[in-house]
């Protein structure tokens, strides 16, 4: 019989929550308010293909104080590199007052959906006593966002990549959000959709990993 855990970690997106429409779409939305029309498939493959070959949202070295201008940083980059695969980055003309709009979007609740088995489960747990913590590769942002969906309430801790300086799959992580429980791997368990950032990795330190597709 399997073992109940102590506490159980979820990432947020993918896992939680997701996007209600494609990113392209919506950066496709968001652009054509600022007078540029672009094609949301095109714009959603330059999309995935600037975040994968971005460098991970953790800044090992910088302080408290740095944190949001490198985020919204990391992120403009992105953005930029999406729009320019697609010949567009050159047809704002307001491309500040374009990507601040797009940045802050992200952070209300109307881009986002919870799934629908997510808080049965939350609440199941919590009824019976297991520690709930979130481990993500996200930035500051996920903070108020989770306030926006009513899920805060139910995680003792977040813990995100951004403010932590390291990003799954990387043990360091894993081992920042277990302490914050005093939790040993053994007792833990981490639930999320990447096979390599969420099941790799939390099953490297010795957490009972699952793996969830959406």
């Amino acid at each position: 019989m399997q073992k109940k855990p102590s506490t159980i970690f979820l990432d947020a997106v993918g896992t939680i929550f997701g996007l209600k429409e494609s990113v392209g779409q919506i950066y496709s939305n968001k652009a054509l308010e600022f007078g540029v029309t672009a094609n949301p498939e095109a714009l959603d493959q330059a999309f995935r293909s600037s975040f994968a070959n971005s460098h991970p949202l953790a800044f090992p070295k910088a302080s408290p104080g740095q944190i949001p201008e490198l985020e919204f940083t990391w992120w403009e980059e992105i953005v930029k590199t999406s729009f320019s695969q697609v010949g567009l980055r050159e047809s704002f003309k307001d491309w500040d007052g374009f990507f601040q709009k797009l940045y802050h979007y992200f952070a209300t609740a109307e881009p986002w959906v919870i799934y629908p088995d997510v808080q049965l489960a939350l609440k199941t747990w919590r009824s019976q006593k297991i520690e709930l913590g979130i481990i993500s590769n996200f930035d500051s942002r996920l903070d108020a966002l989770l306030d926006h969906l009513g899920l805060r309430e139910y995680f003792k801790t977040v813990t995100i990549s951004s403010k932590v300086g390291q990003a799954k799959p990387s043990p360091e992580i894993f081992q920042l959000a277990l302490k914050k429980h005093n939790c040993s791997p053994a007792m833990a368990w981490h639930i999320g959709d990447s096979l390599k950032e969420d099941w790799q990795g939390a099953s490297q330190v010795g957490m009972k990993a699952f793996l969830i597709e959406r």
